[in-house]
């Protein structure tokens, strides 16, 4: 799929990506299920640097959920060793590219090795401007707006707020996608592999996303399957409930 055939006007502002098929790339190589996850990491390198050159502001990689920690132990701690693998070799590019790195979900329940690499990696393209690649790390969709309920319920009993003062956009500031502002919904969703579910990911800011599902694995997925993603989601009109323009 050719850029030129993208309108560069429609770009999705903000993509999140549901990186599946790691495991089943490896096993039909007959190889072990951290093979893929290697495999998928250079996957994410090549991509990250696609959206950014294509004008995607934000990149939301689901990289680890809170339900992750129920694999097996020897995959987990993998899992857990590769942040320090992937920003040990990408950062230097991801500055020379312009893109900062941010991470959502609860980093201190990580291994220390972890936590340091992911605080480095985020002080070091600290200054970057351009495309933020934001990898959700230990998050749950459901623990996030779980907590959100809570510390507006902590508001609510310290006499800030009243229970119908609570609006959407109060419920959002206490997200952790927060940070992203008039970002923090993606435009699209892809998920890899073929499988169609959500899998506790952004519940909330994917309320009016545009939902995209490929059967490609995630090691398999290259450049021109993300540039075909977002020519699909160019096909489509965004009504957000209301009616198509006449």
């Amino acid at each position: 799929m050719e850029i030129t055939k993208l309108d560069q006007d429609r770009i999705p502002k903000h993509v999140a990506i549901i990186m599946d098929g790691n495991g089943r790339w490896a096993q039909r190589r007959h190889l072990p299920r951290i093979a893929g996850h290697k495999r998928g990491m250079d996957v994410v390198e090549d991509i990250t640097i696609a959206a950014s050159d294509l004008g995607v502001q934000v990149l939301t990689l689901y990289a680890f959920s809170t339900e992750n920690w129920k694999r097996p132990a020897k995959e987990v701690s993998y899992l857990m060793s590769l942040p320090s693998r992937f920003f040990n070799k990408f950062v230097p590019k991801l500055i020379e590219n312009n893109v900062q790195v941010k991470t959502i979900g609860d980093n201190e329940q990580l291994p220390a090795e972890t936590q340091q690499a992911v605080q480095k990696a985020q002080a070091d393209t600290a200054d970057c401007d351009g495309m933020i690649l934001n990898f959700a790390l230990n998050y749950g969709s459901r623990t996030e707006i779980t907590e959100a309920m809570q510390q507006l319920g902590q508001e609510v009993r310290a006499g800030q707020l009243a229970p119908e003062q609570i609006t959407e956009a109060m419920v959002q500031q206490h997200l952790k996608t927060s940070f992203l502002g008039d970002l923090a919904d993606p435009d699209l969703l892809i998920r890899t592999s073929g499988e169609e579910r959500i899998s506790n990911f952004l519940l909330w800011q994917l309320a009016y996303s545009e939902l995209e599902f490929t059967d490609t694995l995630w090691p398999d997925f290259t450049p021109d399957d993300f540039r075909a993603e977002l020519l699909a989601f160019q096909q489509r009109h965004r009504r957000f409930g209301g009616l198509k323009n006449k």
